[in-house]
């Protein structure tokens, strides 16, 4: 009786999953860690530095830099929850995660990401009401209301992922446990249960397109709306200057965004779409961003940039 209810416990929940890394490309895997892993000091470099300089210099204790560095805070989690264990993988052989940490790696990739989808979102707001309504840009984004804003981006996250948990939880695993990715998500979870998936599907589908796809809208409104006010300036200069930026921000959010919905709508109808394709931009969607994040909201920001110039030339 009692090997046969430790029997059934295993099938329900496995002790640990396998990582299999990148499908097709095991034998690379050596040489695939290393560019992986220089993006991954980049951005460890770039986002403590963009922190750094705001907390330290408090002339910078503004909306959009406070903003900023809410964005390096998700951005050096959301790399951090995945690049680790995904170079030991690689260079080390470690494929055994335990399902407890399996989950917990699942919830923090997923939090995060809506996290900083959120985040976007305000700094979107943040540059319409600068650009828009400049006249009242301190009495709407006071202290308290971007304190506010941080509160809610988090909290929403949680919210809406908290169930991912309990939907993994309820289904029973009697088959393999080789999970085809560097890291755990949801679907990638869910694939290898012996049971119905299709609450965890629904619920998927309905969190990406209701909640990331809203962000997705209303950023795009907002900086459909600065750009209306900028073609409204005298100065060609002014209007190259605020395009260059817009232009540059748009770049950075496209690259968080894409690659997220080709891997999200990849596991639920892409059964064409090669393995090695989906799981390698899978992992550019949670390090290109913080990556890039640091270079044009940082180092392209005037203020940032002289106080970067001028710590490097204090140091020598």
């Amino acid at each position: 009786m009692i090997s046969a209810s430790a029997s059934n416990d295993t099938a329900f929940h496995p002790s640990t999953f396998i990582l299999l890394g990148i499908p097709g490309m095991q034998d690379q895997h050596v040489w695939v860690a290393i560019p992986f892993c220089s993006m991954y000091i980049l951005a460890l470099v770039g986002n403590s530095t963009i922190l750094y300089i705001i907390l330290t210099e408090r002339t910078l204790h503004e909306p959009m830099y406070l903003f900023l560095c809410l964005l390096s805070i998700t951005d050096l989690v959301l790399c951090s929850t995945t690049l680790p264990k995904m170079l030991t993988i690689f260079w080390l052989g470690s494929h055994i995660i335990s399902y407890h940490g399996c989950l917990t790696q699942m919830f923090f990739v997923h939090t995060v990401f809506a996290t900083e989808s959120a985040v976007l979102l305000a700094m979107a707001f943040d540059r319409y009401v600068a650009i828009c309504r400049p006249l009242h840009y301190t009495s709407i984004l006071n202290a308290t209301v971007i304190g506010k804003i941080g509160l809610a981006c988090v909290a929403r996250g949680l919210l809406f992922v908290f169930p991912f948990i309990i939907l993994i939880e309820r289904l029973p695993f009697c088959g393999h446990h080789i999970i085809p990715h560097t890291y755990c998500e949801h679907m990638g979870i869910a694939k290898l249960a012996c049971a119905s998936i299709k609450p965890n599907t629904i619920y998927g589908l309905t969190v990406a397109l209701s909640v990331t796809g809203m962000d997705v809208i209303l950023i795009a409104t907002s900086y459909g709306l600065i750009l209306q006010a900028v073609l409204r300036l005298p100065s060609k200069d002014a209007q190259f200057r605020a395009f260059s930026t817009c232009g540059a921000h748009i770049c950075v959010i496209l690259v968080f965004y894409i690659p997220a919905f080709f891997s999200f709508f990849t596991h639920r109808f892409g059964h064409q779409v090669p393995p090695h394709v989906h799981i390698v931009l899978a992992n550019l969607y949670l390090l290109l961003p913080p990556v890039l994040n640091p270079l044009v909201y940082g180092i392209n920001t005037k203020q940032i940039r002289l106080r970067l110039f001028s710590f490097f030339k204090w140091r020598r």
